[in-house]
């Protein structure tokens, strides 16, 4: 349920309300608009009575029960879009956010490489792979804390923000003590000790649909961590697995406008996973960036050939520039900036 505050209600009002919901029992959570605050009440959903003797107390204007299963995620929670800041780089706003890097760290040599190469392009966030979940056991599986202290690195001399995914609950406080974001993969989509443990952590989230994953799962994994108390997620479509299998997923550009529809959260696109192959790669982002994505993530490697993993569908530096170019325009389009 949420608790609607009147019009410019005092501090003191919104503290009194959260102290009584945390009386009954629940895990008020404060979400501020412009105008009004709110307050999500998130609990035993068989006591809903208990909460609506709350209306009586001063400055409620309203309790309204939440129909979504996801809560805090649903747009009944919040209607205004939300705007995920790292440190700095604003994810959800007028400009569109794009983060840009090879799937995997390799060497010092080639992540600073291409950090500076796609900064120069115009990318805001470095994304790059310490920790690898891999399908074979027997393939590449990161470089681990290594590939942290070289993104560190990489950030240090390009001013960069950078992404890197976690897979396991105990490497959250190492991850989180290099990155300004913190990826959760596809295939933990529904890992739900990894989910709660990041919703500990104060950096932001960007949370991939899984490969089977429908929206509505997607949303409700996210639940998990804005529950904990984070309220900074992004949510990402990297494709689904479907019958066809020229591409390596199929990316459904639909999911961006459904989401925004149910959902105040920011959306990005993966096209480099959605396809698997590079040179449709440039106008799936395109396609991205019509449909109303907050941002983009994409492979990009100097020698694809040569690459530790996911060669076939990371760009090389000069295309990059070339598509950045070309997305400037399409953002224009559609009243963003980059």
């Amino acid at each position: 349920m949420i608790i609607v505050m009147q019009e410019r209600s005092p501090q003191k009002q919104i503290q009194t309300v959260m102290e009584n919901v945390k009386a009954l029992g629940y895990q008020p959570h404060l979400i501020q608009g412009q105008l009004r605050t709110v307050v999500a009440v998130v609990g035993d959903e068989r006591e809903k009575p208990r909460i609506q003797a709350l209306e009586n107390l001063p400055g409620v204007e309203k309790i309204v029960p939440i129909l979504e299963p996801y809560k805090l995620a649903s747009k009944e929670v919040k209607k205004e879009k939300s705007v995920v800041n790292a440190d700095g780089v604003k994810i959800g706003g007028d400009v569109l956010v794009v983060m840009a890097g090879p799937c995997s760290v390799e060497s010092e040599k080639q992540i600073i490489g291409i950090a500076e190469e796609v900064k120069k392009a115009g990318a805001q966030i470095l994304r790059g792979g310490a920790f690898k979940p891999r399908t074979s056991p027997y393939s590449f599986q990161g470089l681990e804390k290594e590939g942290l202290v070289l993104l560190a690195k990489a950030r240090k001399i390009t001013g960069l923000k950078i992404i890197t995914e976690v897979i396991s609950p105990t490497d959250v406080p190492l991850v989180e003590e290099y990155a300004d974001l913190l990826q959760i993969g596809a295939r933990n989509m529904q890992n739900f000790a990894l989910l709660k443990e990041v919703g500990k952590c104060r950096k932001p989230i960007l949370l991939k649909r899984g490969m089977s994953g429908t929206i509505k799962e997607l949303l409700m994994s996210a639940e998990y961590i804005l529950s904990q108390g984070n309220s900074q997620v992004i949510l990402c479509e990297r494709g689904i697995r479907t019958f066809e299998d020229y591409t390596r997923n199929t990316l459904d550009l639909s999911a961006v406008p459904v989401i925004r529809e149910h959902s105040h959260l920011p959306v990005i696109v993966d096209p480099s996973h959605g396809v698997g192959k590079w040179n449709l790669v440039p106008p799936l982002c395109k396609a991205a960036v019509a449909v109303g994505a907050d941002g983009l993530l994409i492979e990009v490697h100097a020698d694809p050939a040569m690459a530790y993993s996911d060669g076939a569908q990371s760009l090389k530096p000069k295309k990059f520039a070339v598509l950045m170019e070309e997305l400037r325009k399409y953002a224009a389009l559609e009243g963003k900036k980059m």
